[in-house]
């Protein structure tokens, strides 16, 4: 008489099928592997690996740039002649990929903590192929159009750079149970070392790398400078219609304290403000002069300015996604604002016409800043109490020879040290354009006296720096949070080694792998534990039968139901 007797009955595995399904299409049992991943297979894991590094740095770039989402759909502007805000794709884009690839990595992780042979499916690996295709050319149009961008990395790295050092620590922290497991289960020693290097040469890297984060919130709070003045860059364009005078209004309600803004000459010679260069982003010039709307704006005379209407457009195009918060009254006031006509004669000088209206106005010349390098010292006879201010950056020598006490700078320009030595030489800074409340922080700590800002309102919610640290305390901190991270990694070695310590440490010479496996799972069944049972079982069945006799075996597999041993 034969009996059927089956090898093993297994259980249900719905997570790891999800698992192998979602990432290789393998959802049956037969499908899964325990093999070696194929060279093949490890290549794209390293593309996997290096996309989403990539589109992690892309998307942090794109998440810091906030700050310059207005300069950057000004650029898109002046290349297209049509408004739009040109962050809404890229963001969609680059949140949809960075979800995509961030997700297979997960499940890659997933496949190597469980044993599983990685076999990406072809869907996946054309989704990967186009997610870093596209973010390649996506830097590279960055880096061509908008290079200067860049530097918002390490400026925004003063202010996240604590925090993403935890961030990477906890994780690194947390695949030291993958990297435990894979050194335990590994039959090869080489393939144990390198594992072991790699992975203590990151972590060493991390317990290290504070040593080289600098910040200018890391300080005593005691030596901290009174807060930056916000100046209203074009009055408040992000609540108002740039220039005009519901804008300067709404920004002088955000304490703001001064206000900065580019001046254009008509044809007639009447000074008015303008940001661009034609009239069609701020204006109705298509309505009203349509064969002309590509024309400078210079080249209107005054009466033709005032025809044009200088808020419509901020109702339809809600640049700044603010108009829904906006009353009815201020949309009506919006909407019937024109450019603010100077009360002033007509001069033949642009410079005599302006400083004109600055001496007809009433304001100081203390608070007025003189920016134009033209006839710099014709202006300082006429107006001496201008501030004299440059845009360009210049060395202290230059300065002081050429009786500047300001620079209007582009906040990438200068250095925490250099806007320090500026401080002591009696230079103040005005640094543009800043909208964001944590590169105000940063600026604030470097001892920047003043801000060129698109959001005084955003800002004024700034009493206090968003964060400040003193040096002992983030030393505190880190060397905390490195003790930690070292206990626990060393505990989850311990833990995924317990049962080859215990047995070395017993005095055993020799022992079997396949038992220490085997009991060193008896809360949760795996992979593991099922190959492991049946090659005890074989290694008992051969050893009753003894050397002359072999079982009847029957298409043995072990990862199917369909193996069985025959006896009489």
């Amino acid at each position: 008489m034969v009996k059927h007797q089956p090898l093993q009955v297994y259980e249900r595995q719905l997570c790891l099928s999800c698992i192998t399904g979602i990432y290789g299409c393998r959802w049956k049992r037969y499908q899964r592997s325990h093999d070696d991943t194929t060279k093949w297979e490890l290549l794209w894991s390293f593309i996997l690996l290096f996309t989403f590094c990539l589109l992690l740095v892309w998307f942090y770039f794109w998440w810091e740039a906030h700050n310059d989402y207005n300069e950057f759909n000004w650029l898109l502007y002046n290349r297209s002649g049509e408004w739009s805000d040109g962050t809404v794709p890229i963001l969609a884009t680059t949140a949809a990929g960075f979800t995509y690839v961030a997700f297979l990595m997960i499940l890659a992780l997933c496949h190597i903590a469980l044993g599983q042979q990685l076999n990406l499916h072809w869907l996946h690996k054309i989704g990967v192929a186009a997610a870093l295709l596209t973010t390649v050319v996506g830097v590279i149009s960055v880096n061509q159009t908008w290079e200067q961008e860049w530097d918002i990395v390490p400026i925004s790295l003063q202010a996240t750079g604590p925090f993403l050092h935890m961030g990477a620590l906890a994780a690194v922290t947390a695949l030291s149970w993958i990297v435990a497991g894979q050194v335990a289960r590994a039959e090869k020693p080489v393939f144990q070392v390198v594992v072991m290097l790699l992975y203590l040469s990151v972590l060493l890297g991390l317990y290290v790398v504070p040593l080289y984060i600098t910040s200018p919130c890391i300080m005593d709070p005691s030596t901290l400078r009174p807060r930056p003045d916000v100046i209203g860059q074009r009055g408040a364009p992000m609540i108002a219609p740039e220039n005009t005078f519901w804008s300067f209004h709404r920004s002088l309600q955000m304490n703001v304290t001064g206000f900065e803004t580019d001046v254009t000459i008509s044809v007639d010679g009447v000074p008015f403000l303008m940001h661009d260069l034609d009239l069609r982003r701020t204006t109705d010039v298509e309505k009203v002069f349509p064969e002309r709307q590509t024309l400078n704006a210079s080249s209107f005379n005054w009466t033709d300015l005032q025809q044009l209407n200088a808020g419509e457009w901020f109702l339809k195009d809600d640049p700044f996604w603010t108009v829904p918060s906006l009353s009815s009254s201020e949309k009506t006031k919006i909407a019937n604002q024109s450019r603010p006509p100077p009360d002033h004669p007509h001069h033949h000088s642009w410079i005599n016409d302006t400083l004109k209206v600055v001496q007809q106005s009433g304001i100081p010349q203390r608070l007025v800043m003189w920016t134009t390098d033209e006839q710099r010292a014709e202006v300082r006879q006429q107006a001496p109490g201008l501030i004299q201010t440059s845009l360009v950056k210049c060395s202290l020598q230059s300065l002081q020879q050429s009786d500047v006490s300001r620079m209007l700078l582009r906040y990438n320009r200068v250095s925490t040290n250099e806007v320090r030595n500026f401080s002591q030489s009696h230079i103040d800074l005005t640094l543009y354009t800043v909208n964001d409340p944590w590169l105000y922080s940063v600026l604030w700590c470097s001892g920047v006296s003043a801000v060129s800002s698109e959001a005084p309102h955003v800002l004024k919610k700034v009493p206090y720096p968003s964060w400040l640290m003193r040096p002992n305390e983030y030393c505190l901190m880190w060397v905390s949070a490195d003790l930690i991270s070292f206990a626990v990694i060393v505990g989850i070695f311990i833990l995924q080694n317990y049962h080859i310590i215990r047995y070395r440490m017993s005095g055993m010479r020799s022992y079997n792998p396949e038992q220490i496996m085997l009991s060193a799972s008896v809360r949760t069944s795996s992979r593991d534990v099922n190959v492991m049972k049946e090659k005890l079982i074989f290694s008992e069945v051969r050893n009753d039968i003894g050397a002359d006799e072999e079982p009847y075996m029957d298409g043995y597999n072990y990862y199917t139901n369909q193996s069985v041993i025959r006896g009489v």
